[in-house]
């Protein structure tokens, strides 16, 4: 003998209200489906640009300071004079790199200083009433912090 049909369905609507894929219509569910799928495939193509870039960059730090290594080595074997090239060399590159981080703490700075202004004024003009557009401040004593050591108390470059 079969049950009724009504008592072997496993859910709580016992057959009686339609179920999600019986409310859609044809090829809705491969719609709602292809729209999951599309935040999933982004972030993981994200994420892989990414892993990528940053193999690539350490890649080609890699080769530079290799081909940097093997020039000061032959400059050396060179001459009597090579070994002082090779020292001014190097004396100039690291000078050329504080110079650079200088000047990115300085652009970091202005940056952090902007940024910092713009947040007071939109937060003031988002809520009038609260002084929460004092979290503006936040970056802009970052970005005035690095100013001034860029600026003041940072060793100098020679």
């Amino acid at each position: 003998m079969q049950p009724d049909a009504d008592s072997c369905c496993p859910t709580k609507r016992m057959g009686r209200y339609p179920g999600k894929e019986e409310e859609m219509g044809p090829g809705e569910a491969e719609v709602a489906m292809f729209g999951v799928l599309i935040p999933i495939v982004s972030v993981v193509s994200v994420f892989t640009f990414i892993t990528f870039a940053v193999w690539f960059k350490h890649r080609s730090q890699e080769r530079e300071a290799f081909y940097k290594a093997e020039t000061l080595r032959r400059i050396t074997e060179a001459s009597g004079e090579g070994a002082k090239a090779a020292l001014e060399l190097m004396r100039e590159d690291d000078r050329l790199k504080r110079i650079k981080a200088r000047e990115g703490m300085k652009i970091g700075g202005l940056i952090n200083i902007g940024v910092g202004v713009a947040l007071v004024i939109f937060l003031r003009a988002l809520v009038s009433n609260e002084p929460v557009y004092l979290c503006g401040l936040i970056p802009g004593f970052v970005g005035i912090a690095l100013l001034v050591y860029a600026l003041f108390l940072a060793p100098p470059v020679e």
